[in-house]
């Protein structure tokens, strides 16, 4: 070996030693992945031992068959597959660029195509029980090169190894989501000063008018429209029930109300 090399061997060897250099700063830096739900929406995140890459992630809530699953990062459609009732099953692999992609799988449709570009946040399908699994979740991984690697969300690693919750901050709006409001009898919705019914009534919302929702919080369980909830949403000058208020997604869709 010459001098030289030797000396720039040295002097690599010692940065690493030192802190100012990282093996982990030799790959790409990663896109800045959200998790693969609408906002606000909140999941349990398993890891485990067993699990097969060892650095994905299942994703699972009540209910949760038919759920919409949204592209962690922008980027472009690679794979959309049905491996039928082996493996991943239905599962889409999107390329963010820079060695870095996503893989959702388990899903139950697609609501993409091959060689697509889709954005932080967009629907590209939803959550099912396809491939060799017992019931319906969403096996996640982020992969450098094609190997996954440990999952990170809004900068912060996930858990290894257990379970936790996790409230997504996907494509979060301070201006809120647009929402429909639908009555069964057509007739206005009463809006109310807080989320339930034994609070004063301060406005009402037409059928069929478009509201938006700054924040939702948990209340009154109420059966209305779409199902049962005790969810309910902010609209500006009140609460409504999240059971009369169509958004295109099942679930919270906003952040939380102080």
């Amino acid at each position: 070996m010459k001098l030289n090399s030797f000396k720039v061997l040295i002097v690599a060897i010692l940065f690493v030693g030192s802190g100012l250099f990282s093996t982990s700063q030799v790959s790409a830096a990663s896109p800045s992945f959200q998790m693969p739900f609408p906002c606000g929406q909140v999941w349990e995140g398993q890891t485990r031992t067993n699990h097969n890459p060892l650095n994905s992630v299942d994703f699972n809530r009540s209910n949760d068959h038919g759920d919409t699953v949204v592209s962690s990062a922008s980027g472009s459609v690679v794979t959309v597959r049905d491996l039928g009732s082996s493996s991943y099953g239905k599962y889409i692999v999107i390329d963010h660029g820079n060695g870095w992609s996503t893989l959702y799988a388990h899903l139950n449709s697609f609501s993409v195509s091959n060689g697509q570009s889709v954005s932080q946040g967009q629907k590209i399908g939803t959550v099912g029980e396809t491939g060799n699994v017992t019931g319906a979740h969403l096996h996640f991984e982020q992969r450098y090169n094609g190997s996954a690697q440990k999952i990170s969300f809004n900068g912060a690693q996930i858990a290894y190894y257990g379970a936790k919750n996790y409230t997504s901050k996907n494509s979060c709006s301070s201006e809120g989501v647009t929402g429909t409001v639908h009555t069964d009898s057509g007739i206005s919705l009463n809006v109310r000063s807080g989320p339930g019914t034994n609070y004063g009534v301060v406005g009402s919302v037409a059928d069929g008018q478009n509201v938006t929702i700054t924040c939702q919080k948990r209340g009154e369980t109420v059966t209305g429209k779409y199902g049962t909830s005790n969810l309910w949403s902010f609209i500006g000058e009140g609460y409504i029930s999240d059971t009369y208020v169509f958004t295109g997604s099942d679930g919270q869709v906003a952040p939380t109300c102080n």
